[in-house]
């Protein structure tokens, strides 16, 4: 199995003074993970993440992540998204899998879930992975998934951004059929931008049109780790 990666936040706080830096982006245990991120504020963390995410650094996927419980409540939550994201990569090797704060990041490229040309129907292929992540959603019911719908930048940019969004709900909708609960789904296209690798050649377009999950504690989650921590 391959090393899943870890973003996390280090805030060190001073009389007065919050002091962060892109530097301050590392791996380090569940723990300090939560404890260290909880001092500082959702938006200043999403803002960080945003800009060291894969090679494109997507801003939006940064603020969904960026919301943080923190203390011993956020370890607990961290242990939980270390589990999961163990079996995401086990279910399915091609995906790119990233633990970041208290979520996960998971890219699903052409390699995993690929659409036709100028088309939103998924692929018996696509399809069949996605399958793969249906037993582990099942199992971790209380998170949030964030889709992420992106192109390439070929043709006009507001076509792109339809057409992302489009794709974004065909993942969630065939999840949705396939008895995922609806209400944890969020879907939003974000065509052309935040391209994680160049447009100029067919094998950076290929990486460019992808679908990424931002998995997140959902309230019940976050409610019985403060339980759990005995907040």
């Amino acid at each position: 199995m391959k090393k899943i990666s870890i973003f996390s936040l280090a805030v060190i706080m001073s009389i007065g003074s919050l002091f962060t830096s892109c530097e301050a982006v590392k791996n380090t245990n569940n723990t300090q993970r939560g404890a260290g991120i909880g001092a500082a504020s959702g938006a200043l963390i999403g803002a960080i993440l945003g800009n060291n995410l894969g090679k494109g650094g997507n801003g939006a996927m940064g603020a969904v992540l960026g919301g943080v419980v923190g203390g011993v409540a956020g370890g607990v939550i961290g242990n939980k998204m270390d589990k999961q994201a163990r079996q995401i990569d086990e279910a399915l090797p091609g995906a790119d899998v990233k633990r970041v704060g208290e979520g996960i990041q998971l890219v699903l490229n052409e390699n995993a879930v690929r659409f036709d040309t100028n088309k939103s129907t998924l692929t018996v292929a696509a399809k069949a992975n996605l399958d793969k992540l249906i037993p582990v959603f099942t199992e971790y019911a209380d998170t949030d998934i964030t889709i992420f719908g992106f192109t390439d930048s070929t043709g006009p940019a507001d076509y792109n951004l339809k057409l992302s969004g489009e794709r974004a709900e065909a993942v969630k909708n065939y999840l949705v059929s396939k008895g995922i609960l609806a209400g944890r789904f969020h879907v939003t296209g974000l065509g052309i931008a935040d391209p994680i690798a160049t447009n100029d050649t067919p094998e950076g377009r290929s990486q460019n049109r992808r679908v990424e999950f931002a998995i997140t504690a959902n309230d019940k989650m976050q409610e019985d780790a403060k339980k759990e921590a005995g907040n």
